[in-house]
């Protein structure tokens, strides 16, 4: 957790019984300047230090006035250091009358994801295969040494051109897969290997701020596909989705584009444009308003490899050219491997679920074996967001600990084991 969290405004370790609350009174403290949250039925008031968060105060905001148990153990893999954070901020607990769950969140089903849970810890199934992922951050190395070779050997002509974009807009797209799992910290133990892995691959091999991806992210897993709070279907009023906004919209007479069309000028303004225009402009201003240098002398390394090695062939203007064109390419891949995963399914308001169903109801369930693992990458084939469905299709790649940990089967007996005890969970809950 952060620096200054032992200054928090909650009391220190209390002898004395500590004071206790009901849902009622809890779920009031879900404002701005006025934020508790409930983990393991003890309350803390995180209304000061959320600004001090390691995570950002936006995801820790998002649990105000809920149980975040669930969430809490997804999101902190050092669960000893963050405790020691958490005991000034704590306040008091729930009464003995209270149950665990708020609101309607359903009980039985948390009972039985954290049961699946432990058994999945039970069997190694977090174990994460560094020989793996040190293969695929090498194929990924080995195809820009092939596209440099491919000016280099047969000149800047058409044909070499278009072969180099598209190895290179593999080698990116392949880069987002792989700095995703670094980013969940999920490849080793120490949190400290994973951020520095990550900010090569995202910074140097992409161009782009793990400290960004981080804070989008996280917030993504934290409450998915919930206006306000998951910045992936905050669309800026260029689409509106899900069967509430389109609704509010019509009734507010909010319309900055014809709505009506928004399936024909996706095309236009969707895939070609997502990465080129608006993700790298939004980096760039994010690490400069933010005053994030680390990360920006990473994004810098990636642009300054980017030129020395293609303009002696075309130029500084053809280079950026280039550039955009490899990004325009990898933009295709990327919006629809993941923005029409997410957005076909339901967005709402808050429906104050229970975590587990929080996840599986904008999920969904594929099986695509080694060339849709490869292709669509961690938790993407089809969906981002893992069930014990999808986690038992995954075979090999991993998993990060966000929401449900890194089930990742190194052998094929262990694949077998988890796709026994994932899907038959599976079956039992949902009937699929």
């Amino acid at each position: 957790m952060g620096k200054g969290g032992n200054q928090g405004e909650g009391a220190t370790e209390r002898e004395a019984q500590m004071p206790t609350f009901s849902w009622e009174e809890i779920q009031k403290h879900n404002l701005r300047t006025d934020k508790w949250l409930v983990i393991d039925r003890k309350v803390y008031n995180v209304t000061k230090w959320s600004s001090r968060h390691p995570g950002g105060h936006r995801v820790i905001s998002h649990y105000a006035g809920e149980d975040a148990t669930d969430a809490f153990f997804a999101f902190h893999r050092d669960l000893d250091l963050v405790r020691k954070f958490m005991k000034p901020l704590l306040i008091g607990e729930l009464a003995p009358e209270e149950p665990s769950q708020d609101r309607t969140k359903n009980s039985e089903i948390t009972e039985d994801f954290r049961a699946l849970k432990k058994t999945a810890e039970d069997m190694n199934l977090f174990e994460s295969n560094h020989l793996f992922f040190f293969l695929l951050l090498a194929h990924i190395i080995v195809m820009e040494i092939i596209a440099w070779f491919t000016i280099s050997y047969f000149g800047n002509g058409w044909i070499p051109t278009l072969m180099t974009a598209f190895i290179l807009a593999t080698s990116q797209a392949q880069a987002g897969w792989l700095q995703h799992d670094y980013g969940h910290l999920s490849v080793y133990k120490k949190s400290t290997w994973n951020h520095i892995v990550h900010k090569f691959i995202i910074g140097h091999l992409k161009g782009a701020s793990a400290n960004w991806w981080n804070h989008r992210h996280f917030q993504h897993h934290a409450k998915p596909n919930i206006f306000s709070k998951d910045p992936d279907v905050n669309m800026l009023h260029v689409f509106v989705l899900g069967e509430r906004q389109p609704v509010e919209y019509g009734k507010k007479k909010l319309k900055y584009l014809p709505y009506n069309h928004q399936h024909e000028y996706f095309f236009l303004i969707g895939p070609p444009v997502l990465i080129p225009l608006y993700f790298q402009y939004q980096i760039i201003m994010t690490m400069i308003v933010r005053k994030d240098w680390v990360d920006l002398a990473w994004a810098f390394s990636y642009y300054a490899r980017f030129f020395i090695t293609f303009s002696p062939f075309y130029g500084v203007l053809g280079a950026i050219l280039f550039l955009n064109f490899i990004r325009f390419l990898e933009s295709h891949w990327f919006v629809w491997v993941t923005q029409m995963n997410h957005i076909v399914m339901e967005i709402d308001r808050e429906p104050y679920r229970d975590w587990f169903s929080t996840q599986v109801r904008v999920a969904r369930i594929g099986h695509w074996g080694p060339a849709g693992a490869w292709t669509q990458g961690p938790c993407l084939q089809p969906p981002h967001l893992p069930t014990p469905g999808n986690l038992a299709a995954q075979g090999a790649r991993c998993h990060p600990a966000l929401p449900w940990g890194c089930l990742c089967p190194s052998t094929g007996g262990r694949r077998a084991g988890q796709e026994r005890v994932a899907g038959t969970f599976w079956r039992d809950q949902w009937g699929t």
